[in-house]
């Protein structure tokens, strides 16, 4: 064989070897995405039933058919494996304010935006269930400060579109801060009184009483707007 037919030869099939190292490394990237997706899967299921502090590796390993050892390969704890389904969650949220109309002035987008956000939870409430711990401002123990500083950015960010909203009516830092701490608290109360069935015993739709705060928001933004 001729040196230029040998160089063919072995062209082709250091070519067709990387195509089959390619084809390999894409099916186990795949497996391991739906074994990590079945751990999620079981993890999601032991908090909703037993809680963060009940829902023990073991548990969940035994719920995703493997071994306990098995499921460190894709978590390094509970913690970890509770920060990837809230931080999945709050993907899901920021997608769905980002997907309210953001047309009309600030009044408009601050009612679109802060709404979005509130109908997120009020219509998922098993998303409500893995936000209550950035509600409630617990961090479990384990999670570490740069996983616990990401989500915390992830639930801002979801707040950020009516932030801007706010800030359009000329308020400085502090009181655009203000202003949404305050509308973030009354979203949270309200989503509370959902979740537990309290807000029957006041006979009020609770998305009806947050149109009326952020009527009165807005409201009161474009008088100190006009004042200026």
């Amino acid at each position: 064989m001729k040196s230029s037919e040998i160089a063919v030869t072995t062209a082709t099939s250091d070519a067709c070897e990387a195509r089959d190292d390619d084809a390999r490394r894409q099916r186990a990237d795949a497996i391991a995405q739906l074994r990590r997706e079945r751990v999620l899967d079981a993890a999601r299921a032991a908090f909703f039933e037993l809680g963060l502090e009940g829902a023990s590796m073991r548990e969940i390993a035994r719920r995703a058919g493997y071994t306990a050892g098995a499921i460190y390969s894709y978590f390094a704890s509970r913690e970890e494996v509770y920060a990837a389904l809230l931080g999945e969650s709050l993907l899901r949220l920021n997608a769905h304010v980002a997907g309210a109309p953001a047309d009309g002035g600030a009044a408009q987008r601050v009612r679109s935006k802060a709404s979005a956000f509130f109908d997120f939870y009020r219509e998922n409430p098993r998303d409500l269930d893995l936000g209550f711990y950035l509600f409630q401002g617990v961090r479990p123990t384990g999670l570490t400060r740069e996983l616990d500083a990401q989500l915390n950015a992830q639930l801002r960010a979801a707040l950020q579109p009516t932030a801007d909203a706010v800030s359009e009516y000329g308020l400085d830092a502090t009181a655009c801060e203000a202003e949404v701490t305050a509308l973030f608290a009354h979203m949270v109360g309200l989503l509370v009184l959902i979740h537990t069935g309290r807000i029957r015993m006041f006979r009020q739709h609770a998305p009806q009483l947050l149109a009326q705060y952020l009527e009165q928001l807005t409201e009161r933004l474009q008088r100190f707007a006009n004042s200026r």
